[in-house]
């Protein structure tokens, strides 16, 4: 319900890959990233009695040895075309191991894709805490993505299909486009000076009841109470949910805290029930963009600016 807040609201309630590793920012899927092609030298047998080359022990960086390592997918999670990777570290990674990390970071594609790592400042975690992966443009459906972090942790998720919704705050208006079927849906959005954030926004989760407090988000004692069919779509507070202003508001003016309104007559239910962590939903029309480490904004940022935040591109 909140707009623009530093505390987020009080929550109650196979076929064989295409192969990216993503340890080279903006590869191109479709050979192991980084390997190279076997030499005339490399076919020959090795002569006899000469010792074969021991490879070298992969030592781990300390950022992946030490524990308190998080990924935000879970094993044979179905997400939707925007979700990144997004890893995350108990404790600062000091810039001069970044690189050393990144390269024990894999992410694997059936379908050819163009991806890279970022390092982002997570809204609620300090400088090089939090590192993301997200392709060029969004994920194709029906790519199976495999993640491998260091060598302790293994993911496997599946784009399962298109959401893409783009709320206009100035007709008031939420245009749903699922699997190239498109529908239009009335909505409220944020108020004057409480302006819902502009930008790609990416669903994180979904609760079917959300305790919103207007004290945890700089509102004093506006609101507090259970809003249903709630929406997660940024870690300082904005949901898409169901409000009973939008019974009278939605597709004519704008009278929220800066979440986003949608009436009781089943069409927050019929929203809530149809989206997944990972569908997109973008705002247009309104202020201030929403940044990369709100939630997932990673897609608010150039694919230039993006490649950039890799350590393997400094």
């Amino acid at each position: 319900m909140a707009r623009r807040t530093r505390i987020r609201h009080v929550v109650r309630g196979a076929a064989a890959a295409v192969l990216c590793a993503g340890v080279l920012a903006g590869c191109s899927v479709g050979g192991e990233s980084g390997s190279a092609a076997p030499t005339e030298d490399d076919r020959k047998p090795a002569s006899a009695g000469t010792p074969s080359p021991r490879a070298k022990p992969v030592v781990e960086p300390a950022a992946l040895r030490r524990g308190g390592v998080r990924v935000n997918v879970a094993d044979g999670q179905r997400v939707g075309v925007g979700m990144p990777v997004s890893v995350t570290f108990d404790r600062p990674v000091p810039k001069a191991e970044r690189a050393a990390v990144e390269r024990r970071l894999k992410v694997r594609a059936s379908t050819p894709t163009t991806g890279s790592w970022s390092w982002v400042k997570d809204r609620n975690l300090h400088e090089g805490q939090r590192v993301d992966y997200r392709p060029k443009a969004y994920w194709k459906p029906g790519t199976k993505v495999t993640v491998r972090v260091g060598s302790g942790i293994d993911r496997g998720f599946t784009v399962a299909r298109s959401l893409v919704a783009t709320v206009d705050v100035r007709s008031h208006t939420m245009t749903v486009v699922k699997d190239g079927v498109t529908r239009r849906v009335p909505i409220t959005a944020g108020a004057p000076g409480m302006d819902t954030w502009n930008g790609t926004m990416v669903v994180s989760d979904k609760q079917r009841r959300v305790f919103m407090d207007s004290r945890t988000v700089g509102y004093a004692d506006a609101y507090a109470g259970y809003y249903s069919y709630a929406v997660h779509l940024t870690t300082s507070g904005t949901y898409l949910h169901e409000n009973p202003k939008a019974n009278t508001y939605a597709g004519n003016s704008n009278v929220t805290h800066g979440c986003i309104g949608l009436a009781t007559d089943g069409t927050a239910r019929r929203f809530y029930e149809e989206v997944i962590p990972g569908d997109v939903i973008r705002v247009t029309g309104s202020k201030e963009t929403v940044a990369p480490g709100n939630g997932y904004g990673d897609w608010n940022v150039s694919w230039d600016e993006w490649r950039a935040g890799s350590a393997l591109n400094a």
